[in-house]
């Protein structure tokens, strides 16, 4: 029998004899680019947070003029497949599991949950009130602090694993691609749902807007649950790791680009146009544009992480990414550190950003006029955000007994 353990990039190849007794354990070759993966994507979610409030803010939404429009939907859509790629490395990882149910969630819980309760308890004391944020928290993440709500996805991404990993050991090439082209025609419903209508805003806990779906394939108010529920949403990310581990061998960079250049070209389009479309609908008389917390909810329709633009991006990005092999100094003693503490530096960076972009905005916009202010702003914040919460991060993991628990 034989068990294999992957994590952060390093797989761990456990063998064993007929009476169970470990004979022998093989570490295998760093996945280089996974670790490229991990800090690409982290720096991805800072510039997606850094690009928000440009768009939300406070209790509702507000974009001043056209230039940030633009900005906002270039630079937000560029990175919008921050979290897929998160998902597929766990899947490239991870899945079919090698383990047994428990060990693999043992595992998991360990790494994952324990920061992440940490990481909460720290957000609802900075904001607002510690015991009112505490009594919420068996309905739902602390709102105050919602890039968590990664957390609560990936634990369902987990669960998922060991129950499908019996089916993906022995599926063929030619059925795991037409499950994944089932996912990618999934991927349209959010997509269609934005073009075929406005929909209704019912607004739910801490005021955050819950859109109401427009029916597609068997949905209607009674029943959620249409032809494509099940293989929506994440499902598709964790079939592509799988996919692309198993039967996608490598490539040369003219192959890659030859699929990655159109794929994310066409996703780029897609979101970024439908993302400015859904503005200047807004904007009936001109700019700024501004409405409750929905009317930004509405846009980002076109920038959903299942959307099918950003799961054409998700792919150019993944591709290309795959493609990198160098392990240099840059690697070795800068972004390999990083890869180590990105679960830390993805459950830390808000405590940072938010008082970052008070600091930065104010010094761009009285510097550089208003055309450059917007995108100057966006990226120092991300890069000064990366610097520091990666700097803060490496410190931490190395408090003794507690540093692990922090940073993951």
């Amino acid at each position: 029998m034989n068990e294999r353990f992957c994590y952060k990039g390093e797989c761990e190849v456990h063998l064993y004899n007929e009476g169970g007794t470990e004979m022998e354990n093989v570490k295998t070759e760093r996945l280089i680019w996974m670790d490229w993966l991990r800090v690409i994507a982290i720096f991805f979610v800072f510039v997606v947070h850094s690009c928000e409030p440009f768009f939300f803010g406070g209790e509702g939404t507000l974009i001043r003029c056209q230039s940030d429009a633009v900005w906002i939907a270039v630079l937000n859509t560029l990175v919008r497949s921050c979290v897929p790629l998160f998902v597929v490395a766990s899947s490239y990882l991870l899945f079919p599991v090698q383990t047994s149910t428990f060990t693999f969630l043992k595992r998991r819980a360990s790494r994952l949950l324990i920061p992440f309760a940490l990481w909460t308890l720290i957000y609802a004391f900075l904001n607002g009130s510690f015991v009112e944020n505490l009594s919420t928290l068996w309905q739902n993440f602390n709102y105050s602090a919602g890039h968590l709500w990664f957390v609560y996805m990936i634990v369902g991404v987990y669960l998922l694993m060991p129950l499908l990993s019996p089916w993906a050991e022995r599926v063929s090439q030619r059925e795991l691609l037409f499950y994944i082209s089932l996912c990618f025609v999934s991927a349209l419903l959010p997509f269609l749902r934005c073009c075929l209508g406005e929909a209704a805003i019912v607004f739910g806990p801490g005021g955050l807007p819950n859109i109401a779906k427009y029916p597609l394939w068997g949905e209607a108010s009674w029943n959620t649950y249409g032809t494509f529920y099940y293989l929506s949403g994440y499902m598709g990310y964790l079939l592509l790791g799988c996919y692309l581990r198993r039967f996608v061998k490598a490539l040369s960079w003219t192959q890659t680009l030859k699929v990655a250049l159109p794929c994310g070209a066409l996703g780029f389009v897609m979101s970024a146009g439908g993302f400015l479309w859904s503005i200047h609908a807004s904007a009936k008389t001109g700019f700024p544009v501004e409405g409750n917390v929905g009317l930004g909810a509405t846009w980002e329709g076109f920038l959903l992480y299942d959307s099918i633009g950003v799961v054409l991006m998700t792919l150019a990005w993944l591709l290309c990414i795959r493609q990198i092999k160098s392990e240099g100094f840059v690697y070795q003693k800068l972004l390999l550190p990083c890869s180590r503490v990105s679960y830390g530096m993805y459950l830390g960076h808000m405590v940072l950003l938010v008082p970052l972009f008070g600091w930065i905005h104010p010094l761009m916009s009285a510097w550089l006029p208003t055309l450059w202010a917007t995108p100057a702003t966006i990226i120092a914040t991300a890069c000064v955000t990366f610097v520091t919460s990666s700097l803060a991060c490496l410190v931490l993991a190395k408090v003794p007994k507690v540093g692990k628990w922090i940073v993951g």
